[in-house]
Formats: structure tokens, C-alpha cells, sequence
């Protein structure tokens, strides 16, 4: 007698409590990033970060009986953990070096494009809906408002912020392409198990090149304020352990695209947050490329929202 597994709609108010976890924590980290790094060198700082919220998940999974996964599920979970949390997250933190924390979020609100652009699965479905076009064309003109900015970006005075602005940019598509990576791959264990790995795997890649990169050499642990071990604490249990698990997680009980639906509120947070704590100006083309990079976005994801 053959059975079959029936699939278990999670409750709603566990999926909205996940949402609400991905909108308002992750905004304020753009903000905890900012303090950790003003005495923390940026990789060391991604190191301590995720490799101390992945052991700590670890640990709990382990003492609840969780089975390992198999060597190949690691391989992979570590992989897409290096490519959304070292290349995506860690490109962030570095950033924020050099551009203000609510402009590196405006940026940052464009991944849902790199979702459809990527999702190679549903090529045929994106392509041939007329306002996902749109909507893509829309949100890249606003991306080259933000980009021109005078007084977002100074691309002739200082090549640093430009350099900034397009490693950005390529964190965004590597965290869509980690994102997607993770949902499509079949690997053994549980969601928080997995995440662990993921976490772990970036922080040991992050120390790897906080070295190689000589932070490590130049930096004493003496050096690091309070304020500074308060975000990286915030950073650890919020953008990480409770964030990142409600994203690994929603990734598997709802469509990537909607998902992404976070870049509509993260912006708006760390903008609100980088003006009440850091004192950051809001200028009037950062508000202007946001609304047109989030007309965008809606657009990307109008069919999705209507079924």
C-alpha cells in the first residue's frame, strides 16, 4: 500500500511572526553594523558574527537529538552560507566603511530583481509577464538615479564610494544567487541545522580573510568599545540567529519573490534608524531612487501578490 506525505501548511501567525522578523530586524542591522565596525575591523567583525551564531544554533540542535546531515548536505549548506552571508552580508559590512547605512539599504532594496533575473526556473513565467518587465526597467533607472546622486554618491571626488556602491551590487546578486541556490538544492536536516552550517561556513571564510587581508594583524582585542560589543551581540542574536533562521525558513513555505518583500520595509527602518541614532541626512534623491526602486519591486511582484 503506497502512502503519501501530505504537506502541512505552517500557521499563519508563525509565517507573519517570520516576516515580521526579516522587515524590523534586519533594517536595524544596517545600524548595529555601522557602531560594530567604528572599532572592529569589517571581515573579523563578519567572523566573530556568524561563526558564534552558527556554533551557538549547532550546539542547540545538537542537544535537542537532531540527526547530522550527511557530508554532502554540509558541502552544499556551506556553500550557499558562504555566498549569501560572506559574499552578500559581509560585502554590506564593508561597505559601510564608506557609504551611510540608510543609502547602502536603498541599494540593497533592488535583490528582488536579481531573484527574477536569476530564477532561471520561472524564466518563461517572469519574462512573459509585461509589468515584471517593467518593473525591472523601473527599479534599474532608479538604481542609476541613486548611483548619480550628487549627494549620495561622489563619483568624481571620491572613487572609494563608487568602488562601494558596486560591490554592493554584487552582493545583492550573489545573496539572490545563495538564496536561490538554498531553496532549489535537496540536502538532509532540519532548517536550524542547516543554518548553522551556513553561518559557520561564512564566519570560517570571513576569519580566512580577515587574515589574509592583514585585519587580524593590525587589531587588538583591547580595542573594541562597549558600544561596539552591545551591536555585535545585537548583530548575533537578532540579524542572525533570529533573522537569518526566519529567512532560511520562509524560503521553504513561500515563493522567493515574496520573500524578498523584506527590501520594502528594511529601507525604510534603516533609513529612520541611520537619521535618529547616526545622524545621517536623508537626502531628497535617496528618497526619490527609493520610491522608484520599490515601484519597481511592486511591479516585479504585482502577479504574484494578486494570486
Amino acid at each position: 500500500m503506497q502512502q503519501t506525505l501530505a504537506y502541512k501548511e505552517p500557521s499563519k501567525l508563525l509565517v507573519l511572526a517570520a516576516f515580521a522578523a526579516v522587515y524590523v530586524f534586519w533594517g536595524s542591522t544596517y545600524i548595529a553594523i555601522a557602531i560594530a565596525i567604528k572599532s572592529t575591523p569589517p571581515f573579523l567583525m563578519a567572523a566573530i558574527r556568524f561563526f558564534a551564531a552558527g556554533f551557538i544554533l549547532y550546539l542547540w540542535c545538537i542537544g535537542k537529538g537532531e540527526k547530522m546531515p550527511d557530508k554532502i548536505s554540509v558541502s552544499k549548506n556551506s556553500l550557499a552560507g558562504v555566498l549569501m552571508l560572506f559574499f552578500g552580508t559581509t560585502s554590506l559590512i564593508w561597505v559601510e566603511q564608506y557609504l551611510p547605512a540608510g543609502l547602502c539599504s536603498i541599494i540593497i532594496a533592488s535583490t528582488p530583481f536579481w531573484f527574477v533575473l536569476l530564477d532561471k526556473k520561472h524564466w518563461r513565467q517572469n519574462f512573459s509577464d509585461k509589468f515584471i518587465i517593467l518593473g525591472l526597467i523601473i527599479g534599474l533607472a532608479g538604481i542609476v538615479i541613486l548611483s548619480l546622486g550628487k549627494e549620495s554618491i561622489n563619483l568624481r571626488g571620491n572613487k572609494t564610494q563608487l568602488i562601494s556602491f558596486f560591490v554592493l551590487i554584487f552582493g545583492t546578486i550573489l545573496w539572490a544567487t545563495g538564496s536561490l541556490y538554498s531553496k532549489y538544492t535537496t540536502t538532509n536536516g532540519s532548517t536550524s541545522i542547516k543554518a548553522s552550517f551556513q553561518m559557520m561556513a561564512a564566519g570560517l571564510f570571513a576569519f580566512m580573510v580577515s587574515v589574509a587581508s592583514g585585519e587580524y594583524s593590525h587589531f587588538s582585542w583591547s580595542q573594541i568599545t562597549t558600544s561596539s560589543i552591545n551591536a555585535m551581540l545585537y548583530l548575533i542574536t537578532f540579524g542572525s540567529l533570529v533573522g537569518f533562521i526566519a529567512y532560511i525558513w520562509l524560503l521553504d513555505v513561500r515563493p522567493p519573490a515574496i520573500v524578498g518583500t523584506y527590501a520594502y520595509v528594511n529601507p525604510a527602518v534603516a533609513m529612520f534608524l541611520g537619521w535618529w541614532i547616526l545622524n545621517e541626512k536623508i537626502t531628497s534623491p535617496q528618497i526619490m531612487a527609493l520610491f522608484i526602486i520599490l515601484s519597481g519591486v511592486l511591479l516585479v511582484n504585482l502577479s504574484k501578490y494578486k494570486k
